[in-house]
């Protein structure tokens, strides 16, 4: 499957002289030392105006990006769990209001952390029940032991849950751990993100009886020809796969992290809806496309146009932006003017954060610096993939944006 540029930039309203900046910016993070590689394409209307390899996929072995490189996308994972989840949805297999705990009882009777220590933390009872739209739209009051912001982060990690969960322990469970937590905060009344996508990935299975990854395979990756995207690398495959980097403390230089990169070559045992795949350039472009046609894409028809259209409102609770909800932990956006939908952030006014897109721009990233956005405005979609943990390190996010929207001059 190509990413190779099918339609001349000035033909969809780019300037090609102002689209070459990207490649000219990001080889500057290359020569630098701060990223080993990168992979960035841009499309419009459909049809691929900017496609762009850089770097190495690996450093040290001196293995080029191909066009095929193989990423870990991390939480770009968590989009297409969510469109997974609202496939049911339109099967009328649950409504958005019901409640967690009618499918998974270990969410039925939550309580909210109040006050107190890891050693000794004081809980209320939940006034409201975890319902689906707040895994949707990470309002549910679970969060991630990494974010190392809260007692409640605390009690995760104490519990074995960090950046990756225990050893051995499934999907199934790692929720009945979550279910014993204390919430951050009562589901609902702010936004923190969690763990959320997970337990969706979790409902997935008990309610459409099918393992998450069988159901990502059969009703998602398959139809769409998604064929390089799935948990782990092996065989010939392995060579395609980036290596995985942190920046260096002193220097901000580049450094491979073999530790965590190597988990991508054995099966998980915990799929994680979260951020548990891996995919290539041209895979993800397929799920953009599937996103920016309203669902269909090449006569496969995954969702209903008025579907998508819905999942790409901004959900918070009186439609407030993640500066005035979020808990203050990492997430993979910026919080001014973005909202957040069902699986994804949403632009409700560009100005606040000072970067320029359409509203109603719709979008994610991944914790190793991968990102995408779909702008059904402009008609536009961005990728740009590497592999440097945190995706916090460096503003490559917003840079692309300005790249992107200052080349196009219809």
């Amino acid at each position: 499957m190509s990413v190779t540029p099918s339609i001349e930039p000035g033909q969809v309203g780019f300037d090609p002289a102002r689209l070459a900046r990207i490649d000219e910016h990001f080889a500057g993070y290359v020569e630098a030392g701060r990223l080993a590689g990168w992979q960035a394409v841009v499309t419009r209307r459909g049809e691929i105006a900017h496609s762009s390899t850089y770097g190495l996929r690996d450093r040290e072995a001196g293995t080029p990006v191909q066009p095929d490189t193989l990423w870990r996308i991390y939480s770009m994972t968590k989009p297409i769990t969510s469109v997974a989840a609202m496939m049911l949805w339109e099967e009328g297999r649950f409504e958005l209001t019901d409640e967690v705990g009618r499918w998974l009882p270990e969410f039925a009777d939550m309580r909210v952390y109040s006050k107190g220590s890891t050693l000794k933390p004081y809980t209320v009872p939940a006034v409201e029940p975890i319902r689906i739209w707040h895994l949707l739209t990470h309002t549910a009051g679970l969060t991630y032991g990494f974010m190392q912001t809260s007692v409640v982060d605390g009690l995760y990690r104490a519990a074995g849950y960090d950046l990756y969960p225990p050893a051995e322990v499934d999907l199934a469970e790692a929720c009945r751990v979550f279910g014993e937590l204390p919430l951050l905060f009562q589901p609902g009344t702010a936004w923190g993100y969690s763990v959320a996508t997970d337990v969706l990935g979790r409902l997935i299975e008990v309610v459409s009886g099918q393992s998450l990854d069988t159901f990502l395979t059969e009703r998602i990756l398959r139809p769409l020809g998604m064929g390089d995207t799935r948990w782990h690398v092996d065989g010939t495959d392995a060579e395609r796969l980036a290596a995985l980097y942190v920046p260096d403390p002193a220097s901000g230089r580049a450094v491979r992290h073999d530790a965590l990169g190597a988990l991508a070559y054995e099966k998980p045992v915990l799929l994680s809806g979260g951020g548990g795949l891996i995919s290539s350039a041209a895979d993800y472009h397929r799920f953009t496309q599937l996103l920016l046609r309203g669902g269909e894409l090449d006569g496969t028809r995954l969702l209903g146009p008025r579907t998508v259209r819905f999942m790409t409102r901004n959900h918070l609770p009186g439609g407030q932006d993640l500066g005035t909800l979020s808990t203050g932990g990492f997430a993979e956006t910026n919080l001014d003017g973005v909202g957040f939908g069902l699986g994804f952030a949403v632009v409700d006014d560009p100005v606040p954060s000072r970067v320029p897109s359409s509203v109603g721009e719709y979008y994610w990233g991944g914790v190793a610096s991968t990102a995408f956005w779909v702008d059904p405005v402009e008609e536009i979609t961005a990728m740009f993939f590497t592999q440097l943990m945190p995706s916090s390190t460096w503003p490559l996010r917003p840079q692309l944006r300005q790249l992107v929207y200052s080349a196009l001059v219809d």
